[in-house]
């Protein structure tokens, strides 16, 4: 079915020219007519036509600018031009929007017979072209993932540079750095971990194509297969590191992927972020992703933001070690030796006669919990200050006395965080207030104070919101609103000087959120202030 628009003022020509057409191609074409330029871009809209006769000179809206509109949103239409007039300005604006023919009139009904089989060749050949294209498609559809898994596969476990540079040829990847995302999936989060993984790890054979879609709508990347409950994704760069305000996007729009995934599957999402690498050392970039999921309690966690840890092999209880030190780092003294408690008890268990190595680790833990401590600022530290715990430890005859040992140390080291925590609490938080403090007045960001202070917004909020009480914008309204009250109180200046001094550019927004505060608007406070001493 071909798909016709004759659009003329003259009855007479509509009414030829469709029966021309219908009368030599019937069932084969579709028409409708329009009388103006305005009815025809509105046919036009409804009707998506293959071929256009469209008339110069109509009322209103004439058919150059009728044209313009309808190749908006219609690209493929054939336009055939008929006018009265032979004009170059009309002849010259048809040839800008890509019209097939300029036909004068009269046209005869051999012109339009001759026109009509050449438009309708013409769209024969685009639907062939198109068809062929989606076929084309379709197949790239089937392999290319196939050949991204093979990419991902190759970088992360044979690392093979001619199989690397084939798979980058086939995927048209120039750039010679990268990094990796991690997606983790499972069918809840509980306590900033992922439940039940391998149960949804089979459910992702059914969601990997949607998953694969989104993903792809917003970014540019390679995506790999579904690996028990994770699936990786490598993201060419052009240069061999991120910006700060880089950083900050990827990881925002990491957050908006996974916040798509879960509205579209009945699945939860934390991904892990790795650094930008040469693409023959993505494998550290994977790395340092799964780390910074395993170091950080937020959904999207960039590596940057973590300190690296090595990885165990074996049943060696992990998540415990990750808990201790996690806890030992907050300054939760109580929590970690409770947690350091199990997992002694559970060394004994696994190798009740392995007294040495169980030493070994309780050695490593202490001094790694001291060095914490250090790095933390928390501790100085002596050359000479363990020189008595090798033999200390030596020279215990129980693990009883052991397990006392270990806690004692751990605990201290936990108790001179904390210290140093209350002494310092909320540095960055702090700095971040004088930032506000010293520029409420200006039209400043949740984005302009964490660059401030060097920390992303999604961490920071969550860090000032815990060290303060009252999120970002509370604080910022609170501070505004003080000084708005000194200011009404003691000054002659109008409600909207005001307004702009305490950084509000809308009186009425600034009257607003006055009131909302305070319960009265800025001219019922100056009001309710006059005649107090």
């Amino acid at each position: 079915m071909y798909r016709i628009l004759i659009a003329d003022d003259e009855g007479i020509m509509i009414e030829s020219i469709r029966s021309i057409i219908m009368k030599n191609y019937g069932d084969a074409c579709e028409i409708v007519t329009a009388k103006t330029g305005r009815e025809a871009i509105e046919q036009a809209e409804y009707f998506h036509p293959d071929i256009v006769f469209m008339d110069i000179q109509m009322p209103g809206i004439n058919g150059i600018q009728a044209m313009q509109e309808i190749r908006k949103f219609n690209i493929t239409a054939l336009f055939y031009v008929i006018s009265a007039y032979d004009k170059f300005d009309y002849a010259k604006d048809a040839i800008a929007l890509g019209v097939e023919r300029y036909l004068m009139k009269p046209v005869t009904k051999r012109t339009v017979l001759e026109v009509t089989e050449e438009a309708i060749g013409k769209v024969d050949d685009m639907r062939r072209k198109r068809s062929d294209q989606l076929k084309v498609q379709e197949k790239l559809e089937t392999v290319i993932p196939m050949v991204e898994s093979g990419f991902i596969s190759n970088m992360l476990l044979q690392n093979n540079l001619q199989e690397t540079d084939y798979y980058r040829d086939l995927l048209e990847i120039t750039e010679e750095y990268a990094y990796v995302i991690v997606f983790q999936f499972g069918s809840e989060i509980r306590d900033g971990q992922l439940i039940s993984p391998v149960g949804v790890s089979i459910k992702a054979q059914t969601f990997y194509p949607e998953f694969r879609a989104v993903l792809k709508s917003f970014m540019r990347c390679v995506i790999g297969s579904v690996m028990t409950n994770r699936i990786v994704a490598a993201v060419p760069f052009a240069r061999d590191s991120l910006s700060y305000e880089e950083r900050v996007a990827v990881i925002g729009q990491t957050r908006n992927i996974i916040s798509r995934l879960e509205e579209q599957l009945d699945v939860k999402f934390r991904a892990g972020i790795g650094r930008v690498r040469r693409m023959e050392e993505l494998r550290s970039s994977y790395q340092e992703a799964l780390e910074a999921m395993q170091n950080g309690e937020s959904r999207v966690v960039h590596s940057y933001d973590t300190v690296r840890r090595g990885m165990y092999e074996g049943d060696f209880p992990a998540d415990m070690e990750k808990k201790i030190f996690t806890l030992l780092g907050r300054g939760d003294a109580d929590g970690m030796a409770a947690e350091a408690g199990r997992f002694f008890s559970w060394m004994i268990r696994r190798y009740p006669g392995s007294k040495d190595n169980i030493r070994l680790k309780v050695l490593e833990y202490v001094i790694r919990a001291e060095r914490d401590a250090f790095t933390a600022g928390a501790v100085n530290y002596g050359f000479e200050s363990r020189e008595n715990y090798l033999t200390e430890v030596l020279a215990l005859p129980d693990y009883e006395g052991l397990r006392t040992w270990f806690l004692d140390k751990m605990t201290q080291a936990c108790l001179s965080i904390r210290n140093l925590k209350e002494e310092q609490s909320g540095t960055v938080v702090s700095r971040a207030k004088a930032y506000i403090r010293e520029n409420y007045q200006r039209d400043i960001s949740l984005d302009d104070v964490s660059r401030e202070v060097n920390i992303s917004p999604y961490y920071f909020s969550k860090l000032f919101k815990e060290e303060s009480g009252e999120n970002f914008i509370e604080y910022l309204t609170r501070i505004r609103i003080d000084r708005a009250r000194e200011l009404l109180a003691g000054s002659e200046h109008s409600i909207k000087e005001i307004s702009g001094m305490v950084g509000y550019a809308d009186p009425n927004y600034f009257s607003r959120i006055f009131k909302k505060q305070t319960g009265m608007t800025p001219r019922e406070y100056r009001d309710s202030l006059e005649g107090r001493p």
